[in-house]
């Protein structure tokens, strides 16, 4: 009885530790129920959390598994989930959302038995390095923030300098990389269709009080990884947040994959990567951290801001002007097809005009759609600096202002009949050159 006694009161006063049970679990954010699994630790005890959120684009939570099984491994509860697909695609997106969205699971996961409510964190890729800061800015219940591959610029300036880092690795150079990079973006987020082009990282990273763990790949050619180290450390400094580590990993790219130049994804992680997370995680309840920051990798490049488009740069501007030298090009065949009186000739020279205007406009379009579909990170054969679409899409313009300055010529001598349409087939010749030159293909 006695033993039975001491044997129920030792039970009672330490109570054998509970393990952080894996499951399947579901939240809501903003109206949408997002679901999710933790991935749990083995053995007893109190757990610290990690909520893993997403690079841009669609993910589900299968995408980050092998990270979570690692973190598991080291005696930390993981949350991974599929990442929203209702108010989220190329042209919509809202980071203060996808923060909200991070801070559901953050409370899922603090909830969850075996899991120390006080030790829970988020871990944020690419895109999540600007969500997962902001979810730490807007919640105490965030008790440290992992980031990889980070950015310490706005989207839109990231995104220009990525272009240019990929176009002139593929041998581009000139007018292509300007228009890709610059143009199209500006013009881009001038139409709306960059969502959050212009957020600023900084200001959310000035109000981040807790723990921040900032990892990146020294070959990093998605995020500039020099600015980032450098913007992050300045930043935490300046604002008394000195309880950070900044980590550059040799030999990895932006996800911190192995590679070999930065452009290509080999198997595996950076040596260390996922045991520097776990060891940091895990040694944050010994007390607070002492600041540490590898110095920031070498950039070919520096980023650039993009200046905001004058009035003429607009996007309605830009498509008024391609969509009238368009019809106006389309005319001259068209109206062919019309006319009733045989005996006057097709002038030679507006017939070239109408042709190699047509290419240029219908071509350009083309080309920049595959361009901003992806086309612009593997450019393909390159000649003269110029992909092989470039090359043709500039000699075509060149055609369509030869052919122009010869129509003109010879319509001022009336050597030719054509009259209208003629006329309208040179205004589209007065629209196209300016606006070719304002896309580059003009431009050498």
């Amino acid at each position: 009885m006695i033993a039975a006694l001491l044997a129920a009161v030792v039970a009672v006063s330490s109570p054998a530790p509970a393990a952080a049970p894996a499951g399947d679990v579901s939240f809501t954010s903003h109206g949408v129920t997002l679901h999710g699994t933790v991935v749990a630790p083995e053995g007893g005890g109190l757990a610290p959390g990690i909520v893993m959120v997403h690079g841009s684009g669609e993910h589900d939570r299968d995408d980050y598994r092998a990270e979570a099984e690692t973190f598991a491994k080291a005696g930390i509860a993981t949350l991974i989930y599929d990442k929203r697909t209702e108010g989220y695609s190329l042209f919509e997106r809202d980071y203060s959302v996808l923060a909200d969205d991070a801070l559901a699971a953050v409370q899922t996961l603090r909830s969850r038995p075996g899991v120390d409510p006080a030790r829970v964190g988020v871990w944020g890729l690419s895109e999540g390095g600007w969500v997962a800061p902001l979810a730490a800015a807007k919640s105490e219940d965030v008790a440290f923030a992992v980031t990889v591959g980070a950015n310490g610029v706005s989207p839109d300036r990231q995104q220009s300098w990525a272009f240019e880092t990929y176009l002139r690795h593929g041998g581009v150079t000139g007018s292509l990389v300007d228009m890709v990079a610059s143009t199209n973006i500006r013009t881009l987020a001038g139409a709306g269709a960059f969502p959050e082009a212009g957020y600023d990282p900084v200001p959310v990273l000035e109000k981040v009080r807790q723990p921040v763990l900032g990892l990146w790949g020294e070959l990093d050619r998605l995020t500039p990884p020099g600015e980032a180290v450098r913007i992050f450390r300045e930043t935490l400094e300046r604002t008394g947040n000195r309880q950070y580590t900044l980590k550059v990993f040799p030999q990895a790219q932006h996800g911190l994959r192995r590679t070999t130049n930065g452009f290509d994804k080999l198997d595996g992680f950076a040596p260390g990567y996922l045991d520097l997370v776990g060891s940091w995680v895990n040694g944050l309840k010994d007390g607070p951290l002492r600041p540490s920051a590898d110095p920031p990798p070498r950039q070919e490049s520096e980023s650039v801001a993009l200046a905001p488009l004058a009035w003429y740069e607009s996007p309605w501007s830009q498509i008024g002007v391609w969509a009238l030298a368009l019809l106006a090009f389309a005319a001259y065949p068209v109206t062919a097809l019309f006319r009733r009186r045989k005996s006057v000739p097709l002038a030679r020279p507006a017939r070239w005009l109408a042709s190699t205007g047509l290419l240029a406009t219908a071509g350009f379009l083309a080309y920049y759609v595959t361009l901003s579909a992806g086309g612009a990170m593997t450019p393909g054969p390159v000649l003269f600096g110029r992909t092989l679409p470039w090359l043709a899409l500039q000699l075509i313009a060149v055609g369509v202002v030869v052919s122009g300055v010869v129509t003109a010529v010879s319509w001022w001598r009336r050597d030719e009949g054509g009259g209208l349409r003629v006329g309208l087939a040179l205004a589209g010749a007065v629209l196209f050159v300016p606006w070719a030159v304002h896309w580059g293909l003009l431009v050498p």
